[in-house]
């Protein structure tokens, strides 16, 4: 018995390296094609244009969705914060999903909302529309908001915005997130620039709000935050969007434009079927459902990412949100891979099938399940004593350095490129988390996944929860 046990923790251990090594191959190739897509964006990137098309007639109009649930205590000050936004044609649709707060009660007051008759054409089936608002005040002319039973998600919630959305593109944004002035700009001109691709999606780089400095809806001063979990999930951002992102945009093999903010091809959208209002994942699974639509159609697509920052977000300050958030985002990817399986290497969904699905299915979705029981196999093979000790300890130690270095160079080269923090102290401050993170934020992450598989597998209900917004503020 011994002598087997010991034969297959063998296995598992070559298995287990294999494994690694892959994966630390694929995340030094990101590195490279990040750093290539960065530069690519940097010589395109040109004030001139955004002038021109910010007073140009001819810029695609974009509608704006932003789903609210209880956001009574930011929804102002985030409406506000939609409304500065420096763009030709654009209007914006606000989704009070049935909130039990004050949510709809501060809109009609603060911004004059009156009840108006409009032709709700539903292309995609919601909950139903009670009311939809507009403003008696020309200077929120561009402000629509729409009161509908609640859907118990963003998905239904957003579904309801596509189908009042007046114009040919959409962004998804959330509530609780505040956008830069030239966001939809910056959003817009993949899809101008690309000649020979159907743009029909394109995200940028989300960064936490946390500690950052706010004034009317505008952010004045970026900080890294000052709590350790924020500042955990900054790194990340970082690391997931500069790298990741960046470099998967650059082989157009994007696999998520996240649902804080990502413009889509409200075409394709809709025929793709919207927003699965089912789906705990929805933001991905959006994307893989256009994607599949344009290959079973003949669409010559892409779908692109920006490097540059152009959100920043609230993050969980406590484990009991930051667990029903990661619980939520693990269960959404089990969902995903369950509903599109029949993608998993098949060529013909190209890039999607081959490159795209694999990978997040090896180093996503089982990745967790990997460590996990890596970790009881160690263990096991510890007692009894069959564990090269030397060979584990430098293992890990490589593991460890590599993990530091990695998040380290998606750090320095977002500095180095667009000098989001005034001083190298922030910077330096921010590269001290990574040598935690592997200690503390990652076992919390295997933990929630593993959390979020058991839900899928069980059934388990969940509804939009209240994430208990902090607000943002001027700093005293």
């Amino acid at each position: 018995m011994s002598g087997i046990l010991e034969t297959l923790g063998r296995i598992y251990e070559s298995t287990l390296f294999v494994y690694g090594m892959v994966l630390l191959l694929v995340y030094a190739m990101l590195a490279l094609l990040s750093m290539l897509a960065v530069r690519r964006y940097a010589k395109r990137d040109n004030y001139h244009q955004l002038d021109i098309l910010s007073s140009s007639p001819l810029a695609p109009g974009i509608t704006i969705l932003a789903p609210a649930f209880n956001e009574g205590l930011t929804i102002i000050s985030n409406v506000r914060s939609l409304l500065t936004l420096n763009y030709p044609r654009f209007e914006i649709v606000l989704i009070n999903d049935g909130s039990t707060d004050d949510t709809m009660q501060q809109l009609i007051e603060e911004f004059k909302m009156v009840t108006v008759d409009f032709a709700y054409n539903e292309k995609i089936r919601t909950q139903p529309v009670r009311k939809i608002y507009k403003s008696t005040d020309p200077a929120y002319s561009s402000l629509l908001v729409i009161d509908k039973i609640n859907g118990k998600s963003k998905a239904d919630a957003t579904n309801a915005g596509i189908n009042v959305a007046s114009f040919n593109y959409f962004v998804c944004t959330d509530v609780d997130c505040i956008l830069d002035k030239n966001t939809l700009l910056e959003l817009i001109k993949p899809v101008m620039q690309e000649a020979h691709k159907r743009v029909i999606a394109v995200g940028a780089t989300l960064r936490i709000a946390n500690s950052c400095e706010f004034d009317e809806g505008v952010m004045t001063r970026m900080r890294p935050p000052k709590q350790l979990l924020p500042r955990f999930q900054e790194v990340e951002y970082i690391r997931s969007f500069v790298l990741g992102k960046m470099g998967w945009s650059y082989i157009n093999c994007v696999p998520n434009v996240s649902g804080g903010l990502g413009l889509f091809d409200k075409e394709i959208a809709i025929r793709s079927g919207g927003y699965d209002h089912s789906s705990f994942g929805e933001d991905m699974e959006l994307l893989t459902r256009m994607c599949r639509y344009a290959h079973d159609n003949h669409v010559n697509y892409s779908v692109r990412y920006i490097p540059k920052s152009l959100c920043w977000t609230e993050a969980p300050s406590t484990l009991k949100i930051f667990n029903r958030q990661r619980t939520r985002w693990a269960r959404g990817l089990a969902q995903l891979m369950h509903a599109h399986f029949n993608m998993f290497l098949n060529p013909r969904y190209g890039k999607m099938g081959m490159i795209i699905f694999p990978f997040n299915f090896f180093f996503e979705l089982l990745a967790p399940i990997i460590e996990f029981t890596g970790i009881i196999v160690y263990i096991v093979l510890a007692v009894m004593g069959k564990i090269n000790w030397p060979y584990a300890l430098l293992l890990l130690l490589f593991v460890y350095t590599y993990a530091i270095m990695i998040t380290t160079i998606s750090i320095l080269w977002d500095q180095l490129t667009f000098r989001y923090y005034k001083t190298w102290k922030e910077v330096v401050y921010l590269c001290m988390t990574p040598f935690m993170e592997f200690l503390f934020y990652h076992p919390l992450i295997v933990i929630y996944a593993l959390r979020g598989y058991y839900y899928f597998l069980t059934g388990k209900k969940s509804a939009w929860g209240n994430m208990q917004r902090q607000g943002f503020g001027k700093k005293k």
